[in-house]
């Protein structure tokens, strides 16, 4: 790092807000991917947009890296920090800006925590729908990042479904707003473009989204099922029937032992999957589609039904599905999180294929997923102190790659970040990754923007740099490359 830059990123957002104790730095040196770790040169953790905007500049200035930083809950390695660049650390940035009732929006700075908004809207009986099973830390700029979805999206779809705008801060510290008021606008669409970028197109400084009016009824089943591949096709006959659930969820018997274990939320502990599934909407819908459900789940061969009699024990049943990656620890000291998409009529292969894989490499998978639009959560468990790193990070890839080969994709939420980057060209072709690079480079020509990240590189996967091949107008000298 350039000498004297310390005193212009002081300048830029305050000494209060520069990071340099070496221990303190540590703090910043990974996300939920533990397995990889970076210390970055320094830390920033301004208090408005004006001085994250003041921080980019002199970044930009001296061409030095940075990577933005919510809560640091991400499982892809997409806040993973550059050794000789710096973090912006947007946790300072979390005020709920305003709830506007009338046209059922929230503005909020990005720090902001996904349930905070729900908490905000909750007294004029709304909601913001995305919501992610870390939703208790995850904040509302990394949500936008990695469009989030969660438990709900099943319904109500993914963080980009609830957006208006974003006010972004772009690689060169200059801001613009992203998006609008209006349910449609003209021209490109850059906001769908930010949203899911992994923080590679700017920072997110000043986010409006959606609100929901609360459901009138929900009702909430939990069946036990004696394979996981029954519990699979249970899914596919729920979705073919016409039925659309708020959630479908699905854990295996590793995944209950663990939760069990950590919450105690009554689920069976000798079942070999379990579904959660939650209906909701009108009353008179509900109630008709729930004994559609119930009786699907039965005709399936579910062991056992059990039906929470009340919003408390409806929240439990929740609290133990959403503890599942945390409670992991419980029966693992390490492990990774995957995060692949398989169409639906494929969950039962793709079950059994991870539970061959798995086995072909002496490792335990624990499964976590949403059910009912594929998105599958393998947990690798692994021990570091045995040495079995190696093994469980090809596993886990082996995983997210069988989705691709399966139909599916390699991410549904988590981002692909610095996890799975190699495995782009697994999905997509040269082509496509080219065009990806193009509009990359389009925003940020200096490539200081969370580098490394998303799309593979030489350096992170040991492969040749592609050759560029200019437009002939571009070789006579009448265009130039941005």
């Amino acid at each position: 790092m350039p000498q004297g830059l310390h005193a212009e990123f002081v300048e830029a957002v305050g000494a209060d807000a520069v990071v340099s104790d070496p221990v303190a730095l540590r703090s910043y040196e990974c996300d939920g991917l533990t397995g990889f770790r970076v210390v970055p040169s320094l830390v920033l953790v301004p208090r408005t947009v004006e001085a994250v905007a003041a921080a980019v500049r002199v970044c930009a200035k001296h061409d030095v890296p940075f990577v933005a930083r919510g809560a640091g809950s991400g499982l892809s390695g997409g806040a993973l920090p550059v050794a000789d660049g710096v973090v912006i650390s947007l946790q300072r940035l979390r005020s709920v800006v305003e709830i506007d009732v009338v046209n059922r929006r929230a503005i909020v700075e990005p720090g902001v925590t996904n349930v905070d908004i729900s908490r905000a809207a909750a007294p004029y009986g709304l909601y913001f729908a995305p919501d992610p099973s870390s939703q208790q830390v995850c904040t509302i700029g990394g949500n936008v990042a990695e469009n989030s979805g969660g438990a709900h999206c099943l319904k109500y779809g993914f963080t980009v479904h609830h957006m208006h705008s974003a006010e972004v801060v772009l690689p060169d510290g200059t801001t613009t707003v992203l998006g609008g008021d209006s349910p449609q606008l003209g021209g490109y669409d850059l906001l769908g473009a930010f949203i899911g970028s992994e923080g590679t197109l700017g920072i997110a400084t000043r986010i409006t989204v959606k609100l929901l009016a609360k459901p009138a009824a929900v009702k909430t089943l939990v069946a036990d099922f004696p394979s996981v591949e029954q519990a699979g096709d249970t899914v596919s006959a729920v979705i073919e029937a016409g039925i659309v659930p708020a959630a479908v969820e699905m854990m295996d018997a590793l995944a209950i032992e663990a939760v069990e274990a950590a919450v105690d939320a009554g689920y069976s502990r000798d079942a070999a999957a379990a579904l959660v599934v939650e209906l909701d909407g009108p009353q008179a819908e509900v109630d008709a589609q729930f004994a559609q459900a119930k009786q699907l789940c039965e005709e399936f061969g579910a062991t056992k039904l059990r039906i929470p009699a009340s919003a408390e024990e409806r929240a439990l049943v929740w609290k133990g599905r959403k503890a599942a990656f945390a409670a992991v620890g419980r029966i693992s000291p390490n492990y990774f999180v995957q995060d692949g998409v398989v169409p639906r009529t494929q969950l039962a292969t793709a079950l059994t294929r991870i539970s061959e894989l798995a086995a072909g490499a002496g490792l335990r998978v624990a499964n976590v997923f949403h059910a009912g639009d594929g998105n599958l959560h393998p947990l690798v468990l692994y021990s570091e102190a045995a040495g079995e790193h190696e093994r469980a990070e090809a596993l886990s890839r082996a995983i997210a790659e069988l989705c691709v080969d399966l139909g599916g994709s390699l991410s549904g939420e988590h981002g692909i970040g610095t996890d799975k980057a190699c495995s782009m060209p697994r999905q997509f072709s040269e082509d496509d990754l080219a065009t990806m690079a193009r509009l990359r480079h389009a925003y940020d020509p200096s490539g200081i923007c969370n580098p490394g990240k998303l799309l593979p590189t030489p350096r992170l996967c040991g492969e040749r740099p592609g050759v560029y091949k200019p437009h002939p107008l571009e070789s006579a000298g009448l265009i130039e490359r941005m």
